[in-house]
C-alpha cells in the first residue's frame, strides 16, 4: 500500500492510493491538464486510475472530477448531499451515491468514509485500507469529534490537515467574516488543535504523519511541523508536509 499528493491546499487538492494495482485518487482540485501533469509526476498515467473519491464540492476539491472523469471514463462515488451540489457538472457520468457511514470497495482498497463538521452539503473524509494497514485522511474540517477520534486511531498512516496557526489568522489582513469562517467550528483545523487531536489517538502503528492543507498566508511548515512532531515525541524530520505546488511524492505503508 502506498500514496502521494498531487497538491494541497487552497489553490487544489488531490491524493492517490494504490493498492495492488487498484490506484484510487482522492478529490481532484486541479484543471484537466495539470492533473495530468502531476499524476506523471508520480509516474502515472490517469488511464491507470480506478475512479475518484469525493469528499466534499468546495472547488479546491472537486474542480477538475468532472473534466477528468468524463475524459478518461472514470467513475466517481461522493455523498448524496455533495452530488446534489452537483447535479449538472456530473451529468451522464458513471456516479455512485455514498454513505457517510457505511465502508465500501474499489478493486482492492477498502474505503471507509466518514462525516466531518464542515460547512458543506454533505461533507466526508477517508481511511483506506489493503485490509491490514490504514490510510486515515482528514483536512477540511473545523473541529474534532469523538467519532474522528475512534475512526483515526490505529492508523498506520494520517494525512492531517495543519491549516493556520491561530495567531497568524487573527493578526492577519483577512476580513473579519472570513477569519470567522476559517477559524470556526466549521472551517479548517489550526496547528495546536490537530496536534491536540493527533495526541488523543492510538499512534502505536503510526509509520508516517503528514501536514497537509497548510495556508500561504496563515501558517509557516516550521509551524505545522513542530505541532505534529511536538504531539507524537518524533523529530521534526520525520514529520512529511504536502505542499500546494509540489504534494508529496509517494510514501510506502508498510
Amino acid at each position: 500500500m502506498r500514496f502521494a499528493l498531487l497538491g494541497s491546499g487552497s489553490e487544489g487538492n488531490a491524493l492517490v492510493v494504490q493498492v495492488g494495482q487498484t490506484r484510487i485518487l482522492l478529490d481532484c482540485g486541479f484543471s484537466l491538464s495539470e492533473t495530468v501533469s502531476r499524476l506523471a509526476r508520480l509516474g502515472l498515467q490517469a488511464e491507470q486510475l480506478q475512479g475518484i473519491v469525493v469528499t466534499h464540492e468546495h472547488g479546491d476539491h472537486i474542480s477538475g472530477v468532472s473534466r477528468l472523469a468524463r475524459k478518461f471514463g472514470l467513475p466517481v462515488w461522493l455523498t448524496h448531499g455533495t452530488l446534489r451540489t452537483q447535479s449538472a457538472a456530473f451529468a451522464g457520468l458513471s456516479i455512485t451515491e455514498i454513505s457517510p457511514h457505511s465502508r465500501f470497495s474499489i478493486g482492492e482498497v477498502q474505503v471507509q468514509p466518514y462525516p466531518v463538521p464542515h460547512d458543506a452539503a454533505e461533507p466526508v473524509q477517508y481511511v483506506f485500507s489493503d485490509g491490514t494497514r490504514r490510510l486515515g485522511v482528514l483536512t477540511d474540517t473545523g473541529s474534532a469529534t469523538p467519532h474522528i477520534e475512534e475512526t483515526l486511531s490505529g492508523c498506520h498512516a494520517l494525512v492531517l490537515e495543519c491549516n493556520h496557526d491561530a495567531g497568524m489568522l487573527a493578526e492577519g489582513d483577512y476580513p473579519y467574516s472570513l477569519k470567522q469562517r476559517v477559524g470556526g467550528r466549521f472551517g479548517h483545523l489550526n496547528n495546536a488543535d490537530a496536534a491536540a487531536l493527533l495526541g488523543r489517538l492510538d499512534n502505536s502503528r503510526l509509520q508516517h504523519i503528514v501536514a497537509a492543507h497548510l495556508s500561504h498566508k496563515n501558517n509557516e511548515v516550521r509551524l505545522a511541523v513542530e505541532a505534529l512532531s511536538g504531539a507524537l515525541g518524533w523529530e521534526p524530520v520525520r514529520v512529511a508536509v504536502a505542499t500546494q505546488e509540489q504534494g508529496l511524492d509517494w510514501c510506502e505503508v508498510v
